[in-house]
């Protein structure tokens, strides 16, 4: 019984040929019976992005990695994670971590001397249990869920687009957490994918929103028959970096893929 994750990252077709490195991000760590995921794009526009959306997932990370290491603060951060949260709880702990990534990547930017913005990125993050999902997204991207007692996928939010072409809410916009979109969904999610933008119009149906199962359910499967994705990612690694999906998309793509597994 428990989570099996994996998070992997491709470079796009399009920053190969120019030379610039991959500007997704993507991690997971597990706490007993609780998993949190995070995944952040950089924006395109932002001159170290690529360090942006590297930063805003492990500041997430650690946010939760205290919580864990440090339970007598909890109650200064979140409500017990034993308990499901309400929806003004988790809109309340995940202001606390946005503020904190902001917090950081301010530091970033001071100490290297250059604007926040040259940082801006994506952020989507969920913090998962057994019995109840709360999960948080700023700007495109999605987050599909498949729960225990379901055979049909769910998009949890519609990814945020702007007026014009590629543009979005990032987490240095001073609109962000004004956009921040944030959910909590009772009961078990068996399945769990959180994923940057380049993969959404593969995995989403964009005239109505709705996730394409043939995308989701064999990495589902993956994940049943893989005793440890994490050392076994070939299979995510080829698909990701595959000639047929770099036909579809040249952007960079990120895959944060988890399962709880009751036996």
């Amino acid at each position: 019984m428990g989570w099996k994750e994996i998070a992997r990252s491709a470079t796009g077709t399009s920053h190969q040929s120019q030379g610039i490195p991959c500007q997704d991000y993507g991690c997971c760590r597990i706490f007993n019976d609780v998993i949190v995921g995070a995944v952040a794009d950089g924006a395109g526009s932002a001159k170290y992005a690529d360090v942006g959306s590297k930063l805003a997932v492990e500041t997430v990370i650690k946010c939760f990695s205290d919580i864990n290491e440090y339970p007598e603060n909890q109650e200064e951060l979140e409500p017990n994670f034993s308990q499901p949260m309400c929806q003004a709880e988790a809109a309340k702990l995940f202001t606390k971590i946005v503020n904190g990534v902001i917090q950081e990547l301010n530091k970033q930017a001071s100490k290297e001397d250059y604007s926040i913005n040259d940082l801006a990125c994506t952020l989507l993050v969920f913090v998962a249990t057994p019995h109840w999902l709360a999960a948080m997204q700023i700007g495109d991207g999605f987050i599909v869920v498949r729960p225990e007692k379901s055979e049909e996928y769910q998009l949890l939010f519609h990814p945020d687009k702007g007026e014009f072409a590629n543009e979005t809410t990032f987490i240095t916009s001073n609109n962000s957490l004004q956009e921040m979109q944030v959910k909590v969904i009772p009961g078990e999610q068996a399945f769990i994918c959180a994923s940057t933008d380049g993969l959404e119009k593969v995995a989403i149906r964009l005239n109505d929103w709705t996730p394409f199962p043939p995308f989701f359910k064999p990495f589902e499967e993956y994940l049943q028959e893989t005793s440890n994705p994490k050392k076994n990612y070939e299979y995510v690694d080829v698909f990701l970096n595959s000639e047929r999906l770099n036909s579809r998309t040249d952007d960079d793509k990120t895959l944060l893929l988890s399962l709880w597994e009751k036996e």
